[in-house]
């Protein structure tokens, strides 16, 4: 894995549309946090206010120095924790940020709602 940080970044203001108290960024954060210390894996898990995508929970934004951030939608704590962390990690192993169509997990190749291109 490349040594650039890399740090998934989960929001934590979307909702549940079947139950408006549940907030799915929540849960999914403490999920990744603990399979990542099961696994002893070095990826960052960050809480932000908001990605601005509160139609599609839980959302996450996947950022790292000099790499395209992408943000990935539609995420169930149950079905995708650790395709998010291989998400993670594929795109930690990439120079840029992109990601093969073929090498990205199915919570990747489905859940893309943005690329951002790196700062220059």
């Amino acid at each position: 894995m490349s040594s650039a940080p890399v740090t998934i970044f989960v929001c934590t203001s979307c909702r549940d549309a079947a139950d408006p108290e549940r907030r799915p960024g929540a849960a999914l954060i403490d999920a990744l946090r603990a399979r990542l210390a099961e696994r002893e894996l070095a990826l960052q898990v960050e809480p932000v206010e908001c990605l601005a995508v509160c139609k599609r929970p839980a959302t996450v934004a996947l950022s790292g120095p000099e790499k395209w951030t992408y943000v990935l939608g539609d995420l169930a704590v149950d079905a995708h924790v650790d395709q998010l962390i291989e998400s993670a990690q594929r795109f930690a192993e990439s120079e840029n940020g992109i990601v093969a169509w073929n090498d990205r997990p199915a919570c990747f190749r489905k859940g893309v709602i943005s690329r951002t291109p790196p700062l220059a």
